[in-house]
Parts: structure tokens; C-alpha cells; sequence
């Protein structure tokens, strides 16, 4: 049945076997009745020929027959659901067709023919309005049969390719259009074949293999179709163009992506490669990222020449590909890039303004060379390169390189839609390397304050060996204030300290430098350990409350921001006494020199500048050979609680007690053992071996208040300078020996003690029960005294007073190596 006569006859054969016909006059009038009329609505011939069709209707559809009529005498015809009334008075829906029937030379008459609607699933249309809706739909339908051969197909298909339906008709998908993915989609099919349950929603992309190599999308659903007897016919499925729908949401993945994988460090060239990475395989082949070398350093972009004979080099911070080993590039990450100054890439560079082309010339030379002076160079073609896009890497109104996109394996050529996406996606890059770039600034500015401030060399002195390490946060917490020193003090006696001040960053670097600083004036003082602590207490409370901030809060108190710590200990190497005191500071380690591992029960503290309790110091000896450790909490800290719990005790026991052939290997090694490379809180870590005097280098007399005694004083000084072969000291030795005795007896009384120390100094200490401090004092000409501190300073390198239980101490150093004045 190849013509619309024919098909038209077949449709009406259809309606005719499954309907209930009977026949109607010009005014409305049943003229014939059926058996199939009958048995729907029961009625017999009899009662129903002559009347009219109304009766056979409800009340309101009866009352819509002269419109009925009217329409079936303007449009030739109708067709629509009805309620009919059976005999019995039950309405019946109906589905009524009323189409024209006249016979030669009669009177005109209707057609009508009803289908019984009760059961139906929904509105039961006519076979013809089922194939007006399939063929002319715009979504692509298709019915194939058991074997996956095609049987039908709607024009709406022709759309995605394969062909006419004519040309399906038969055909495997495979062979009706290569290179989809056929398997996967007759894989859905022969699922829903045997299962029978129906498949919505499968999502199908490829490419379109000729030009403009755009990628599609489809969604597809595949229904099975059974027979009569409900044995599998073939499977109907339909296909919808979704590729916008699709490319949208590749773009918005692809943005969601970029917000969680770039920037997650603050490190520039990470950054780059961060952004580098998530634009491959996605939605380029090959993506590069050149940065000026000024905001590598962390400085504001500088200007680029302008001349086209002029070569502009960048430095390649990042790039990928979707082929391993990277064959596109022609320059190595941290390598130079040249590129000429009149090149696109430049161009966008200084415009600040994108670039793309659809297709490039394959015999063109890449735009970039490696090094100034030229390197490997190649074209397009042998690269492999088609299309490219550049987009320029501005943040906050300045530009600091360029991200370059090529598309090699993929055919589809970047369009506008894929220009705005790299825009977008380098846009939100830019952000982060704008960030890194900063913070590499601020960085490197407080580590340079930071290890300025910190000592380069530790001094030299005998008391202690000394071993420190010193290692900054990682990037996104920034650098701290942790700092350490060692204090030569008055009587051969060293000040260990080790301390920290809150926050990061520059204002945290100042910080640590002026406390450092007030430590050490304060340790030239002598004052004991709880009063060094003391003053820094009331200097940083005093600060803050000038600065107008909050003061610190202490830590444990769960409220504020933690004041800065330190712990400050003084060590004797005449008798091995170690005194200490701590301001909210992690606890010392000692090292005993079997190897055991001990913790120092020193009071801890108040943060400085909270004003807590008065410090408490505590004293203890320790062996020659034994190492005391001092460490900011950084050194204990998990992750970001910066605190250090009873386990991380153990953790500090266990790193110590591994051993090691010097103390600066076991410094760094405790370091490493305890922290990562990048913390995140910085590490401060002191490590000082106690040594001893011995007893031929130490020499005491005590002597009585008396005047007479001073000669004494002066032999027995001038007998021991004379065993430690140190005559050319004597004159100098013997005059403030007898300048400090006799100020001691004139002004102090009780008993006093003098006592000579040959360390890399000669030291000599007078001490007595007073608690005055001598003054220097200028007297005139014609003054008769009062030169004897005027003259002990002029003949010692230093000289000072400490205060001690029960009394002070008056010293004065001469240098062993320096010629005698």
C-alpha cells in the first residue's frame, strides 16, 4: 500500500473492526442500527431507529449536538469522547468518530463510529492521530525488532544522522551510523529485551565526524514491544538532542572543579600547575602558563617592551597535556619562555584582552622559543596543534601572564562559548596567583625581618654546647614568631631562651624582634629568671593596652588569643646549677647522659601580658654531659590545635632518645621526626649539652672585713695568675681585685668572698651581704676618691653587679686574648 488512498483505506478497515457503527441523517437522526451498537449501550434496533442521536447522550452532551453538527458540516467530519447512556441508565464513555456518508444520488448522510472507552488506559486515540503524533514529533523515534534490526523510524531521527528512514530500514545501528557507540547503546536495548523493564534517560556523547567536529549529546529511553501474546517484539526508543544541555553542565563541572583544586596552596607555580591540570583532557589538550619573572619573586609586573623585533621572556609556571611526557611544549616548567613582542601571546599580554583562533596555520612556528637566544622551535603542524585560545591572567587590574589552550586530539575547534568558559575558569585562577604572589611577597619579607632578627651564630662560650633549628609554617598559615637565643651572662653563666609570639606574618616577625630584644637588655641586668619574666609581663601588657588591643588571654582559659610564651632558663658551668622559670611554655626535656629522657616540673606560667600569678622559678643540677631542650609548641603541634597533649610527650621521649653523632644531627632530626617540612605552625627547637669547669679553673677565698685583708687579697690573686700562667694580667688583675675588696669591706661588711674564673675571660667576682649597687662615678680633679670603678672600668673589658640571695655580686672581665692595657 504505497499510496495515501491505500493507506487510508487500511486505517479505516482498523477503526471499523474495533468500533460499534451506526448511521445518522442530515438532522441527526439514527436511520441504522447495528448488533455491536446494541451490545455497547443495549439498546435494541427497535427502540432506537427514527429517534434522534441525542436521546442516546447525556444531558450535557446532548445539549453540544447542534454544535457538534455544525462542526461536522464545516470541517467535513469530527472526532472526540462522549458520554453515551446505556439502556439501563449507566453512562458509557465513548470515543465517537462522525465522518461524512453519502451515496450517489441520496441524501446525505453521518458515519458514526463509537469505541467502548471503559478500561482504557487514557484517551484511546484513532490509529491515524497515533501516527500523526509519532511521525511528525520532534523528538526521534525508531522501533527496532528482535534482532536490532531497524523496522521504522520518524523524520525527527534524520536530524542526528544515519540517514532516511528508507535507509535504515533493515540495518544494524553500527552499520547505519559508524563510529557511535553502538555496542553500549544495543547493550540498553538487549537489557530492556530481556528484561522488559524500560530504560529513561541514557545519555549518550559522541563527535560528529565531519566538519565542525562538535561533540553531541543525546538522551535516549528504550521501551520493549510485546505481541498479543506478550512474547518481546522489538524495542521502541526515542533520542533527544541534549548537547547544549550537556555542554553546559561540562562547563559548570568544569568551574567546580577549578574551585576546589586551584589554590589550594600559596605557592605561585603550584598554582599555575593547579590551573593547568584542570583544563586538560575536559576542554583542552594541551594548556600552558607563562607568568613574568617578577610575580614569581612575589613583585608587582613589570612592563613589557613593545617593539616587534624584541624578545619577551616568561617563565613557565605550569602546563599539561593529554599525552604523556608533554611532546607539545618547547620549554620545561621553571624554564624560560621567549616570546617576540608583536606574538599573541604578547599581545594579549599588554591588552589584557583574549585571542582566539579556530584554526591555526600548520606551517606557522610556535610563538614561543626556550631561552633569550633562541632553542627548539616547531611548527604547528609538527606539534600537532589545530585551534588555540589565550587568555590573559589579570587580577585586581593587573595582568601577570597568560594561560595558552590548544586543542590537538579533539577536532572540534574552540568556539565563543569555549573562549567566555577559559575566560571564567583563568579568571578564578588569576585570583589564587594573585593571592600566592602576595603572600610570596609578605613571606619572603618576614622571613628576611624574621631571620635578621633571629641569630646567625650562636655566641661562643664554654658553658654549653649548643645546637638550634629553626623551620617556618607552611604557606597558608604563614610565617610565625617563634624564636630562640643564647645569652652570655656575667661568671662564665649562659641564658637559654626559647619563645614565641602569636599570629603570622610580618606584624608577628616585629613582634618576635622587639621581645627578643627585651630579653636580652633585661638578661644584661643578671636579674634572675622569674624577674626577667616578670618585666617582660608588664612590657607586653603595657603595649597592648597603648595599642588600645584586648589584652592576651591565657590558654587555657579558653578565651582570647593566646599571649606570647617563653621560657627562660640561666645554667652555671662552675657547679652545674640550672635555674628556670616559664611563661605559658611547653615543658623542657633533659637528656641525662645515659640517654634517659626526664621533663623539667617547671611551673608553668601565664602567657605574657595576661598579669596572671607572679612566676615561679625552679632550680635543679644537672650533669656534665646532660642536654636541655627547649622547643616552642609548634614542635608537638597536630595539624592546626597547636597544643601538645600526654601522647606527644612520648613522641618528644622517643625522637630524643634516638641517637646521633652530633648535637646538630639529633637537633635537625628531632626536628624531622616531629614535623613536616612545611608545619603548620613554625618550629623553634634549642638543644644546649652541658659542660663544667673544672676545679683548676675555678679559685674561691673568703675573707673577713677587715682592711688588712686587701693585701692578702692581692697575693693570693697574684699566686694563682702566676700557676695558670697568666702574669701579664697581674698589675691589672691585682688593682680591681683591690679596688672590689675595698669597696666591699667600706660599704657592705659582713663576710665576703672573692673568686677568680679562667674561662675565655678572666673573671673576677667579689660578693658581700649588701643590697646596694656600686655607681660610677666622675669626680673632679680635686677630688681625692672615688676613682676606684672609674678605674676597673677602664682597665676591664665589662664589669657589673648581680643580685643574688643575701647579698650581690661586683665583677669584672679581662679578655685572655686581647694584649693587657
Amino acid at each position: 500500500m504505497g499510496t495515501d488512498e491505500e493507506r487510508d483505506v487500511a486505517r479505516h478497515r482498523f477503526d471499523v473492526a474495533d468500533t460499534a457503527p451506526l448511521l445518522l441523517d442530515a438532522r441527526g437522526v439514527v436511520t441504522s442500527w447495528t448488533p455491536d451498537a446494541q451490545r455497547l449501550l443495549a439498546y435494541p434496533a427497535a427502540e432506537v431507529v427514527g429517534t434522534g442521536v441525542a436521546g442516546l447522550l447525556s444531558a450535557e452532551d446532548a445539549a453540544r449536538v447542534p454544535e457538534l453538527a455544525e462542526r461536522c458540516c464545516r470541517d467535513g467530519g469530527w472526532a472526540g469522547l462522549l458520554t453515551a447512556r446505556r439502556k439501563d441508565g449507566q453512562p458509557v464513555r465513548v470515543m465517537a468518530r462522525v465522518t461524512p456518508a453519502v451515496e450517489p444520488g441520496g441524501a446525505p448522510h453521518w458515519l458514526v463510529l463509537l469505541s467502548d472507552m471503559s478500561g482504557s488506559r487514557g484517551w484511546d486515540m484513532s490509529r491515524a492521530v497515533l501516527e500523526q503524533m509519532v511521525t511528525d514529533s520532534p523528538v526521534g523515534i525508531a522501533i527496532v525488532d528482535a534482532d536490532l534490526r531497524c523496522v521504522w523510524s520518524n523524520e525527527a531521527l534524520e536530524r542526528y544522522g544515519g540517514g532516511s528512514a528508507r535507509e535504515r530500514l533493515g540495518r544494524r545501528l553500527a552499520e547505519i551510523q559508524p563510529g557511535i557507540d553502538s555496542a553500549g547503546i544495543e547493550a540498553q536495548m538487549r537489557r530492556v529485551l530481556e528484561t522488559g523493564q524500560p530504560v529513561v534517560g541514557y545519555e549518550h556523547v559522541g563527535q560528529v565526524r565531519s566538519a565542525p567536529y562538535r561533540e553531541t549529546a543525546h538522551m535516549m529511553s528504550f521501551t520493549r514491544l510485546d505481541d498479543d501474546r506478550g512474547r518481546p517484539m522489538g524495542v521502541y526508543y526515542t533520542v533527544v538532542d541534549i548537547t547544549e544541555r550537556y555542554r553546559a553542565r561540562q562547563r559548570l563541572a568544569l568551574l567546580d572543579r577549578a574551585g576546589e583544586q586551584i589554590g589550594r596552596s600559596l605557592d605561585i607555580m603550584r598554582t599555575a600547575q593547579e590551573l593547568a591540570d584542570v583544563a586538560v583532557q575536559d576542554f583542552a589538550d594541551f594548556v600552558s602558563v607563562d607568568l613574568l619573572e617578577s610575580v614569581l619573586r612575589g613583585a608587582e609586573p613589570e612592563a613589557v617592551p613593545l617593539g616587534d623585533t624584541d624578545q619577551v621572556p616568561l617563565r613557565r609556571a605550569g602546563h599539561r597535556s593529554v599525552t604523556p611526557g608533554v611532546p607539545e611544549t618547547i620549554a620545561g616548567i621553571g624554564e624560560v619562555a621567549a616570546y617576540l613582542a608583536g606574538s599573541p601571546p604578547i599581545r594579549c599580554l599588554t591588552t589584557g584582552r583574549s585571542w582566539r583562533e579556530e584554526r591555526l596555520d600548520p606551517l606557522a612556528r610556535e610563538w614561543a622559543t626556550t631561552g633569550l637566544l633562541g632553542g627548539r622551535e616547531a611548527t604547528f603542524l609538527e606539534l600537532g596543534l589545530h585551534s588555540v585560545m589565550i587568555v590573559p591572567i589579570r587580577a585586581r587590574g593587573v595582568t601577570m601572564g597568560v594561560t595558552t589552550f590548544f586543542r590537538r586530539l579533539r577536532q572540534e575547534p574552540f568556539d565563543e562559548d569555549d573562549l567566555s568558559l577559559a575566560e571564567d575558569l583563568v579568571s578564578r585562577a588569576a585570583v589564587c596567583v594573585d593571592n600566592a604572589r602576595r603572600y610570596t611577597r609578605e613571606r619572603d619579607a618576614a622571613l628576611v625581618l624574621q631571620r635578621s632578627l633571629l641569630p646567625h651564630v650562636l655566641p661562643e662560650q664554654n658553658a654549653v654546647e649548643v645546637a638550634a633549628c629553626y623551620r617556618p609554617a607552611d604557606e597558608l598559615t604563614g610565617l610565625g614568631g617563634d624564636w630562640y637565643d643564647l645569652i652570655p651572662l656575667s661568671g662564665a653563666r649562659v641564658a637559654l631562651v626559647v619563645g614565641e609570639v602569636p599570629g603570622h606574618g610580618i606584624d608577628a616577625a616585629a613582634a618576635m624582634g622587639g621581645l627578643r630584644t627585651a630579653v636580652r637588655t633585661l638578661a644584661a641586668l643578671d636579674l634572675p629568671p622569674e624577674e626577667v619574666l616578670a618585666h617582660l609581663d608588664d612590657l607586653v601588657a603595657r603595649r597592648a593596652r597603648e595599642e588600645g588591643a584586648p589584652p592576651p588571654a591565657d590558654a587555657g582559659a579558653g578565651t582570647g588569643a593566646a599571649g606570647p610564651g617563653c621560657v627562660y632558663a640561666v645554667y652555671d658551668p662552675v657547679d652545674g646549677r640550672c635555674t628556670m622559670a616559664s611563661a605559658g611554655h611547653p615543658t623542657p626535656a633533659v637528656v641525662l647522659p645515659d640517654g634517659t629522657v626526664g621533663f623539667v616540673d617547671v611551673p608553668r606560667g601565664s602567657p605574657l601580658g595576661v598579669e596572671g600569678p607572679p612566676f615561679e622559678a625552679v632550680e635543679l643540677t644537672l650533669a656534665e654531659g646532660s642536654t636541655l631542650v627547649l622547643h616552642t609548641d609548634g614542635l608537638l603541634a597536630r595539624g592546626g590545635d597547636g597544643g601538645a597533649g600526654d601522647g606527644d610527650r612520648d613522641r618528644l621521649r622517643r625522637a630524643l632518645e634516638r641517637p646521633a653523632s652530633s648535637l646538630d644531627l639529633s637537633c635537625r632530626a628531632v626536628v624531622d621526626a616531629l614535623t613536616p617540612d612545611r608545619p603548620y605552625d613554625d618550629v623553634a627547637l634549642l638543644m644546649a649539652r652541658t659542660r663544667l669547669l673544672g676545679a683548676d679553673r675555678v679559685a674561691d677565698w673568703d675573707l673577713p672585713a677587715d682592711p688588712a685583708v686587701v693585701a692578702d687579697a692581692r697575693k693570693e690573686t697574684d699566686r694563682q695568675l702566676a700557676e695558670w700562667g697568666l702574669g701579664e694580667l697581674a698589675f691589672t688583675t691585682e688593682l680591681v681585685v683591690s679596688e672590689l675588696v675595698t669597696n666591699a669591706i667600706r660599704h657592705a661588711g659582713g663576710p665576703i668572698r672573692l673568686r677568680l674564673i679562667r674561662d675565655r675571660a678572666l673573671i673576677c667576682e667579689v660578693s658581700d651581704s649588701g643590697a646596694t649597687a656600686p655607681h660610677l662615678r666622675h669626680p673632679r680633679t680635686t677630688d681625692e676618691g672615688g676613682r676606684g670603678l672609674l678605674l676597673v672600668s677602664q682597665f676591664t673589658q665589662g664589669w657589673g653587679t648581680r643580685f643574688v640571695p643575701g647579698g650581690k655580686v661586683i665583677w669584672a672581665e679581662q679578655s685572655l686574648t686581647d694584649p693587657p692595657a
